[in-house]
């Protein structure tokens, strides 16, 4: 097992990373966050790393930050794409340290939720581009986010994920599912913050929980997302007369 694990590390293209708090400003937010405060260093060993966590526990923030620091546009894309319509800073991405692979990515993609339809934009007025045969544009959210990624499905790469599931359906997020383990097992790299629990289920995957004081390794079953989930569909009535008798 140490072998395999190894030979895995070996072939990521980012590896790990290490922060140099030096360079966060003391007012900086981000030393009010414990799990990404508590985290100097950070290895990663295997082809899918999922973060959990809590809204507002920094997993989605050290996503995107790893993906500046990387080179992709803070707003989301391929590392081609440079546009913004908004300013934000970046002193997290501005004090890491990233220790990549010995080769790099065939390709790359950042997706950040929220901001997905700016790189819809983009693709369309400044690349001119449309996937699946249609404008992204003329797609419902979570078909035009699948029609993007799957241009990316025969090339090695590097793909973070900020909560991928949000757009998807349950059906959805299997065939993405699928997608990413194919990917992985061709040789390309995801980081992914989600709360899905069937994204979570991937065989094999390392799981990191963010919590109030730390960046640690989990369970799939140790997670709050299938924790909570299981709780509902197993005792859905129970749990909703007590919640509404609050």
């Amino acid at each position: 097992m140490q072998k395999k694990q190894k030979m895995l590390h070996s072939n990521l293209f980012l590896r790990s990373f290490r922060t140099d708090w030096d360079k966060v400003p003391s007012h900086s937010f981000l030393h009010s966050i414990p799990a990404i405060r508590s985290q100097d260093e950070f290895s990663f060993q295997n082809p899918v790393t999922f973060f959990v966590g809590e809204n507002g526990s920094g997993k989605s923030t050290l996503i995107e930050a790893l993906a500046v620091a990387y080179g992709f546009n803070a707003e989301g894309g391929t590392l081609n794409y440079t546009f913004s319509t908004y300013a934000e800073s970046h002193d997290l991405a501005a004090a890491l340290h990233l220790t990549k692979g010995i080769s790099r990515p065939q390709a790359g993609y950042f997706l950040r939720a929220e901001s997905f339809f700016n790189v819809a934009t983009a693709a369309e007025q400044i690349y001119g581009k449309t996937y699946g045969g249609e404008r992204l544009h003329h797609q419902s959210h979570g078909e035009s986010f699948l029609a993007f990624f799957q241009e990316f499905t025969n090339r090695r790469g590097l793909y973070l994920m900020d909560e991928p599931e949000a757009a998807l359906s349950p059906q959805r997020q299997l065939t993405l599912l699928l997608i990413i383990a194919e990917m992985a097992k061709n040789g390309s790299q995801f980081i992914i913050a989600t709360h899905s629990p069937i994204l979570l289920g991937l065989p094999g995957a390392d799981i990191f929980s963010f919590s109030n004081s730390t960046i640690s390794p989990a369970s799939y079953e140790e997670t709050e997302s299938y924790q909570i989930t299981k709780m509902f569909l197993e005792n859905r009535e129970r749990l909703l007369t007590e919640l509404f008798e609050e």
